[in-house]
């Protein structure tokens, strides 16, 4: 029985290049371009396997995944993108990934990684398993030195570091705009910020509203 596949990134043309790689061998069930869709579709669908960015609009891949792990516990995630960093790597494990690997390579490891998560084995691309192996190292378990902001803070914080009102960000939510008002304003105090501008700079940190290429 053939595998079934869901897609989750924000540039068509890739989206369009992995369907076409996959498809011989998987049968791919469809692809969305955001996080929240992608959890939409997930409950849907029911993939075996979701290839995901981090770096993905509405929600990021890595908060869309450890939403997906609670929902979705046997789903297997594979991260697919341009970020090298061994910190962010070992964050996207701790979510729950099976996978992880650069886009660069993704012609040549992509059918790989899917195949080896499904035998329950994980997958990272060899230019950043040392850099990983060094990031558990130094940090196997939360160090404590950074306040820890709930699921629905780092909702609010994406949406509105990528732009968007208080209204907007309310009505993505379902929430009222003076709840998206109180869990910034909640935010900057727990992490002892002066501003909005600390705000964002500390959400490109934290990977929530990651640095994008133009891939």
């Amino acid at each position: 029985m053939r595998r079934r596949v869901l897609l989750a990134d924000d540039h068509t043309l890739l989206l369009e290049a992995f369907e076409k790689l996959l498809e011989p061998e998987f049968t791919v069930v469809g692809a969305v371009s955001d996080g929240r869709a992608l959890l939409s579709a997930a409950a849907e669908l029911k993939p075996d396997v979701i290839v995901l960015d981090i770096a993905m609009p509405l929600l990021n891949g890595l908060d869309a995944a450890r939403q997906l792990k609670i929902s979705m516990p046997e789903v297997k995630l594979i991260f697919l993108t341009m970020n090298e960093d061994p910190n962010v790597a070992s964050e996207a494990f701790r979510a729950g990934a099976s996978g992880y690997l650069l886009k660069t390579s993704a012609s040549s490891e992509l059918i790989k990684a899917i195949k080896e998560s499904l035998c329950g084995r994980t997958y990272v691309t060899p230019i950043i398993t040392q850099g990983m192996v060094d990031s558990f190292i130094r940090r196997p378990v939360d160090d404590g030195e950074t306040p820890q902001l709930t699921p629905r803070q780092r909702e609010v914080l994406q949406l509105l570091a990528e732009g968007r009102s208080m209204k907007e960000a309310a009505k993505i939510l379902d929430i009222m705009p003076r709840t998206v008002a109180f869990h910034k304003y909640r935010m900057m105090e727990q992490l002892n910020l002066k501003n909005f501008a600390d705000l964002i700079q500390f959400a490109l940190r934290e990977c929530i509203v990651p640095m994008k290429s133009s891939f």
